[in-house]
Order: structure tokens, then C-alpha cells, then sequence
């Protein structure tokens, strides 16, 4: 029986999102040859190539792909069985805020991650609309709090970007309609906004048909066929369908900007280990968090 070994499979993971072999071996402290020969006994293990030239690059080849998505679930695993053992229990409490449509698509993972290396931690979950959150953290009310937020709106980490679509019911044809109908969020949301701007600055007729702090509400509305909203891939729900350029909607030229708020004050075990799984399960692919996000005066 093969068995990959965590430690090439992160030298793997280096070279496809650093796009070569010198780059990643500064990412995992490695010499490129070290790295090299790391991939050809990878390679020689498969049975397959995984890496190709594209100019001066190293990109994936198909099975390369195929790999990566297995690499990260391996790595993450073996992190965690690890971190199992070797971090003292943690006994105490947290509480954790995000608005609910977050909570539909990335709890799971968070909370199913931190239970299963501190299971002796009660967690508290708030779902509230971002900016109720953001307050929420600032009067101490929670420890953590997963937001929506424009860069330079609030102070936090940025753990996760993705690019907006505009989204519409698969069973309807509400898009077609002259004057387009919008389910948005309220005031504040920086999805709104990033929607209003485009289809203003198209000139592209529209009303506003359905306005709510949640999520699910807006979901229903546009999976019942009344409306148009736009949502990151990762919370699309069943029965939703991505508008392009051929459909008539214009690009969103901006990313869906996910920050981690945590509240101030002395470290705290409990918070900080709540923290890095929030981190970690949001994180893409493509690699952690870059920056901060600056508190607006």
C-alpha cells in the first residue's frame, strides 16, 4: 500500500500556489533540490506527472489538480490528529458570531474541527447581520465574529475573498424581466452596495423588490423566482444559477471580503484556538489570509 507522506504533499501544495520550486522551498524551508526530489518520488509513486512548464512556471497538470484537493484534506488532517495530542485541553467557553447564511455554509466545518480537538469547550453561536456583530464584539458580547465587510470598514483579519456573481432562481426567468427586481440586504451590507454601483453605473433599470437582514429570507426570494441578488459561490444554495456576461449581467468587479473580528483585551486560550480554526476552515486554496483590514476613524 502507498502512503503520501504529509511532508512532500506540503511541499506539493507550496509549489502550486508559489508557481515553483525555489519559492516554494522558502515556504517549507527546504532547498529546491530537496523540493524537486520530493515531487519525482511523488510523481514516481502515482504513477503520473503533476507539475508541467508553462514559461518559467511549474502549474498543475490535470492530475495534478486532481491531487491538490486531496493534499489540503490530508495536511489539514494530519494537523489536527496531531493537535490532538500535543495541545493541553482546553476547558472553558467562547462565543462565536455570523450572519446566517455564513453560518449555513461554513459552521459545519468550523464547529465540527473545534469539537473534535477541544471537545470540552461550550460554544455559543450568534447569528446577526455584520455591523450588529461588529458591535456585538466592540461592547464584548462576543469573541469571535465572522463579518461581511468593505476594506477600511471594520478592524479585523481578512480570512477568506471571493468574487461575486449575480445569481438567479434555475426554475424562473425573473432576470428577463425590463426592470430587474433585487433581493438585497439592508443598509450597511457591503454586497448591496457593490450591486447598486454596478447596475447604476451600466445604466441597467432596477427596483429593489425585497429587502432583509437574512440570508435565508433573500435566498428564498430568489429561489422562488422573484428576484435577483449576488452571493460568493460558497453560499449558493440548490436551485440557483450563476448570471454572466451572456445573460446580460455585467461583472462584479469586486470580491465578497470575509473579516474575523475578535474582541480586545488579554489573550485567551480558549479565543485564540477558536480563532486559528476559523482561519484555517475558511482559508482557500489559494492560501491564508494576506492582510489586515484598517479601522475606519
Amino acid at each position: 500500500m502507498i502512503a503520501l507522506d504529509p511532508d512532500v504533499l506540503r511541499s506539493f501544495i507550496a509549489i502550486a500556489e508559489q508557481g515553483g520550486f525555489a519559492r516554494a522551498g522558502e515556504v517549507v524551508h527546504k532547498t529546491q533540490s530537496t523540493v524537486s526530489m520530493q515531487m519525482k518520488r511523488l510523481e514516481e509513486m502515482l504513477g503520473v506527472p503533476v507539475f508541467k512548464k508553462d514559461g518559467r512556471r511549474n502549474v498543475l497538470t490535470p492530475d495534478g489538480e486532481r491531487l491538490l484537493e486531496y493534499a489540503h484534506r490530508l495536511v489539514k488532517l494530519n494537523d489536527e490528529a496531531v493537535q490532538v495530542f500535543r495541545q493541553p485541553e482546553l476547558v472553558g467557553s467562547a462565543r462565536i458570531g455570523t450572519p446566517d447564511d455564513y453560518a449555513e455554509a461554513f459552521l459545519p466545518e468550523i464547529l465540527g474541527r473545534f469539537c473534535r480537538t477541544h471537545s470540552q469547550v461550550e460554544v455559543t453561536v450568534v447569528c446577526q447581520p455584520s455591523l450588529t456583530l461588529a458591535q456585538m464584539v466592540r461592547d464584548k458580547e462576543l469573541d469571535v465574529a465572522i463579518v461581511s465587510c468593505d476594506e477600511g470598514m471594520l478592524a479585523g483579519e481578512v480570512v477568506r475573498r471571493e468574487p461575486l456573481h449575480w445569481v438567479t432562481s434555475s426554475r424562473h426567468c425573473v432576470h428577463l424581466e425590463p426592470v430587474l427586481p433585487l433581493a438585497l440586504s439592508q443598509l450597511g451590507c457591503a454586497w448591496r452596495k457593490i450591486m447598486l454601483e454596478t447596475l447604476e453605473s451600466t445604466g441597467r433599470p432596477y427596483r429593489i423588490a425585497y429587502t432583509s437582514s437574512n440570508g435565508a429570507a433573500i435566498a428564498a426570494a430568489v429561489t422562488s423566482g422573484l428576484a435577483v441578488t449576488a452571493f460568493p459561490l460558497s453560499v449558493l444554495r440548490p436551485n440557483m444559477r450563476v448570471l454572466g456576461e451572456a445573460d446580460g449581467f455585467p461583472l462584479l468587479n469586486a470580491a465578497s471580503v470575509i473579516g474575523m473580528l475578535r474582541q480586545s483585551g488579554p489573550s485567551n486560550p480558549v479565543t485564540d484556538a477558536l480563532a486559528n480554526h476559523v482561519a484555517e476552515s475558511l482559508a482557500l486554496p489559494g492560501g491564508l489570509p494576506e492582510k489586515r483590514l484598517e479601522a475606519a476613524e
